[in-house]
């Protein structure tokens, strides 16, 4: 064979694709282990029963066969009780061979066959780099299919860099500095030990030579294999010496050994005559990584047994053994298991600071340490920066058998412009139920948008000490999810009207020639084009080929501008944009329109991204985004316009949810953050399936819902639950006494306005009267069948006899229980009470039903919104409305669940109507629809889609101090 091997041979001896292991051809045919098996080098082996040679007085040891057998056996007995708990469980031992020697591949195919393992062979050429053979091993490494990785590899190729190259937890051949300390240090059950240095133990023992006491050299040898050795045998009781054969006083250390351990061959000087005719010898010659035999030079006879095949073979089993083992320790670290998670430690201060110096007062835990800790493995993160990392969706197949942990949605009462703190309960109770009650638990929350954050409210990322960490970078771009949606919008944005300008001024024939050029006298349909010519009927593959009919019906799109719906978008309050006028500039020959920008959050493109559960689905959903209508009326999508997969590139990282901790290192999920009016509201469904599977069974997910459970909650049931399939099983009701208050008849709450004295001061009357709206959110939970908690945010200001009240008026509405919460001034240890009424909740089961069919008419299910959870008398369409409905009924939009756009403030649409009022006529304005996040969402009342900034924005306070680069405040 040459130096290098041909480019396709090498090709057939990587890895096969995945799912696919090769098994290569066993050479030594069925019936290898028969007594009587010829060795590689030509010498019959002795068979069963057959007289044993070792000496005078000397037991005979057990066959060689028998041993390897029984190792054998023994593993595969393992395996497959791993494998009747785990049926997809198959173990895959791969090994990098850099030669042309196949001796250990044989062997190894061989038994890993016979215990039901699979093998992966990378052959590489024999003059291979250290380089070229770390490469192919850093692949395997990322490999999740591989439990174990041996190399066969020239033996100078084996560098310290090579060797700590493996993985730990794969390196079957117990190589690696790690696997080598644990066994020094006393952790032989957590560590892989050499199979080579454990055949050369069980072959002495099993002859029965008693280790206990006897002087053994080992001689010839280096390495992790002579480590190994000295240190099993120090375990053994033995007196252990090392040598080399040019070492002086070798002759006297040979005389004392009553065990002489060769690694490599005797020089011709050394007599035979300094080894006692009682001393036992192994011969180690064979190269056992390398797989390369090496003859001696003379051929070593003493009364003492030699064994230089015995060892190969018994090791290559021994190699199979610690292969069942990786399987069994990965198969375990799948398992739910309780997290050993190290809990931060929270000095609270009264009073309470601000919460960034809260935030910039507590040391975050590196993200690989905090993944290690909640049961991710190193390939499933990828790190940004310190405080942040994404999850990859791999993980999801890696545990689709785990159980899902308990489901607990936070809601809330109709809350005043200042927010009731429901992000803030939400990581108070996570806190509670991991770091002070030992229960695996999870934090899912919405990614703020940068307008809030420079605008009125400012961060979002909690408060006091119940905060995500570093708030910095969770309210500032975090991974730049909401960038890759505002450019994929964009771009979509630009397809619409660029496609419009183009078919304004071309012709049929010099449109298609555009759309199809020819490409070095080829022309050539994309994938996306004949997805297209497809859904016109046209099916045909040839450009060549189409009529004239044809290629107008593939080239036009028709659209009409006055139909548009898709806008371009900013993640910046910019209430200039609200409407403008685009197409002036002389190049777009005549063509303008009046057009708008929204904030970026309020893009079809983050809800699709909220409610998607794999990245297939993700382009299937922007595919189907409907941007306008043709002029004959029939919807105009994201796939019509051949942008679909260019969008999908855009969002390939951001639909991974990005990891981060809490103020005391419990793991929160911030991923996606949809508009919660003309959206759903909720954070990502694969942030709560993976939260799911990592809490495990008996473990808590517990995630947030935008504005009051009117609204956030019945989007959450009603869109997320029915496009995640998960079923909630507990709902977390947030009510203040200052929003209760207000209910009451309180005078109103103005952002950046000093709270009147009824807020500051005891008033029992005002929180009796309003405690009505907290009864009628508690309700709404109900409809859909889930137990209720009540969680009373608590104000400094907050009595206890308001308190006390708020707590037995919500349970006599049907709370499951009420529970004061101190969790901003105190951290987790602040909701405890809280924590513990959720699990009890949590274990008296829920009745989960959607509250309306979604094959009812469009005006039913908007009906049954307005009627059963807002408390209207009835809703009245406008006729664009009711335009609008007959236009997606017809094109067959009429099946998807509607997602109201209301005011927040109110159950009504009249946002100074406080309580609960009644007797109103709901008012539809309008009716849009997200196709491809998959709902339809009627407009109640006017909804801005582009906040505007206050006369003071929060921009003023916002700086960088230029010699710490820190920020200055962000809240």
């Amino acid at each position: 064979m040459s130096a290098r091997l041909p480019l396709a041979l090498r090709q057939l001896c990587r890895p096969p694709p995945p799912g696919s292991p090769r098994r290569l051809r066993a050479p030594w045919g069925a019936g290898w282990e028969g007594a009587g098996w010829e060795g590689p080098r030509g010498r019959r082996r002795l068979q069963d029963g057959q007289a044993w040679s070792g000496g005078p007085g000397r037991p005979a040891p057990p066959p060689r066969d028998s041993m390897v057998r029984e190792v054998i056996q023994n593993s595969k007995e393992v395996l497959s009780l791993l494998q009747e708990k785990n049926p997809t469980f198959q173990p895959v031992l791969a090994i990098i061979q850099a030669g042309e020697d196949n001796l250990m591949q044989e062997i190894n195919q061989n038994l890993a066959e016979e215990a039901g393992l699979n093998i992966m062979h990378v052959c590489l050429p024999p003059d291979s780099s250290e380089d070229e053979i770390i490469d192919e091993i850093l692949k395997i490494n990322e490999d999740r299919r591989v439990h174990g990785l041996a190399l066969q590899v020239p033996e100078d190729s084996f560098s310290n860099k090579v060797l700590n190259s493996l993985k730990p937890d794969k390196d079957v051949d117990g190589v690696t500095d790690v696997n080598l300390g644990r066994l020094v240090r006393g952790d032989a059950h957590e560590c892989f030990v050499s199979p080579v240095a454990r055949a050369v133990i069980e072959l002495l023992e099993k002859s029965g030579v008693n280790l206990d006491g006897k002087k053994i050299l080992v001689l010839g040898m280096h390495g992790s294999l002579e480590a190994s050795l000295q240190c099993l045998f120090q375990r053994k009781g033995s007196m252990t010496m090392c040598s080399q054969w040019k070492a002086a006083q070798l002759q006297s250390k040979l005389q004392e050994a009553d065990i002489v351990v060769l690694g490599s061959p005797k020089p011709e000087d050394i007599p035979l005559t300094w080894i006692q005719p009682e001393t036992t010898v192994l011969n180690l010659f064979h190269d056992f990584l390398s797989g390369k035999l090496r003859g001696s030079s003379a051929e070593l006879r003493s009364s003492g047994l030699v064994a230089e095949e015995d060892v190969s073979l018994l090791a290559a089993a021994l190699r199979i053994q610690n292969m069942v083992s990786s399987g069994r320790r990965w198969l375990r670290e799948q398992q739910h298991r309780r997290w050993r998670l190290h809990r931060l430690k929270l000095q609270p201060l009264a009073p309470v600071p601000s919460d960034i110096e809260i935030s910039r007062g507590q040391t975050p835990k590196p993200m690989d340490v905090l993944a290690k800790e909640i049961g991710l493995l190193a390939d499933e993160i990828e790190i940004y920066g310190q405080g942040k990392a994404k999850v990859r969706l791999s993980l999801l197949e890696r545990l689709r058998d785990q159980a899902d942990g308990k489901y607990v949605l936070v809601a809330g009462i109709t809350p005043t412009p200042l927010g009731e703190g429901k992000s803030t309960v939400t990581i108070g109770l996570v806190q509670a139920l991991t770091a002070h009650l030992h229960v695996n638990s999870f934090a899912c929350l919405r990614q703020p948008s940068q307008g809030p954050t420079f605008g009125v409210k400012g961060g979002a990322a909690g408060g006091g000490y119940a905060q995500v960490i570093p708030m910095e970078e969770f309210n500032l771009h975090l991974t730049g999810d909401i960038h890759a949606i505002a450019a994929a919008n964009n771009l979509l944005a630009a397809a619409i009207d660029t496609r419009i300008l183009h078919e304004n001024t071309q012709t049929d024939k010099a449109l298609y020639n555009r759309l199809v050029p020819l490409v070095n006298g080829v022309r050539e349909f994309s994938e996306i084009q004949l997805a297209r010519l497809k859904k016109l009927g046209i099916m045909k593959t040839d450009p060549n080929t189409l009529t004239e009919e044809e290629i107008s019906q593939f080239a036009r799109l028709n659209i009409d501008p006055s139909t548009i719906t898709w806008q371009r978008v900013l993640d910046t309050n910019d209430r200039f944009l609200r409407k403008i006028t685009i197409g002036q500039a002389s190049t777009e020959k005549g063509y303008s329109r009046q057009a708008q920008f929204d904030i970026a959050v309020a893009s079809e493109i983050m809800a699709v991204l909220a409610l998607t559960h794999s990245l297939k689905d993700m382009k299937e959903r922007l595919g189907r985004m409907v941007v306008a209508s043709d002029r004959d009326g029939q919807p105009v999508t994201a796939e019509d316009l051949g942008v679909t997969g260019a969008l999908t590139v855009l969002l390939k990282d951001a639909i991974k949810p990005n990891l981060m901790q809490t103020l005391e290192g419990t793991p929160v999920f911030v991923h996606a953050g949809p508009f919660a009016n003309i959206a759903h509201g909720n954070s990502s469904v694969l942030a709560d399936k993976i939260a799911l599977k990592l809490v495990g069974e008996e473990g808590f997910v517990v995630t947030e819902a935008g504005f009051g459970a009117d609204i956030g909650m019945e989007k959450f049931f009603n869109i997320k639950c029915r496009a995640s399939g998960l079923v909630p099983n507990v709902v977390v009701l947030v009510a203040t006494v200052r929003a209760l208050k207000m209910h009451g008849g309180g005078p109103s709450v103005t952002a950046g306005v000093p709270l009147k004295k009824e807020y500051t001061e005891e008033n029992i009357q005002l929180v009796a009267d309003g405690c009505c709206n907290l009864q009628k959110q508690i309700q709404i939970a109900q409809l859909f069948g889930v137990p209720v908690v009540v969680a009373l945010n608590v104000f400094k200001t907050d009595t206890r006899a308001e308190i006390d009240l708020v707590c037995e008026l919500a349970k006599r509405a049907g709370a499951f229980d009420a529970v004061p919460c101190h969790h901003w001034s105190a951290g987790g240890k602040g909701s405890v009470d809280l924590a513990r009424a959720v699990r009890e909740a949590a274990n008296k089961g829920s009745h989960f039903q959607f509250l309306y069919d979604v094959q009812l008419p469009i005006v039913e299910k908007i009906r049954t919104i307005a009627q059963t959870v807002y408390g209207a008398k009835d809703i009245e369409l406008s006729p664009e409305a009711q335009t609008k409905i007959d236009r997606y009924t017809q094109q067959g939009f009429g099946n998807l669940p509607i997602c109201m756009a209301k005011t927040h403030l109110s159950l009504s649409h009249e946002p100074e109507r406080k309580g609960v009022p009644k007797d109103f006529i709901l008012p539809v304005s309008d009716v849009r629809a997200s196709i491809g996040a998959g709902f339809i969402y009627p407009l109640v009342g006017t909804m801005s889609t582009m906040p505007g900034l206050p006369t003071r924005p929060c921009f003023y306070d916002i700086d960088l101090d230029t010699e710490t680069e820190q920020v200055k405040g962000l809240f």
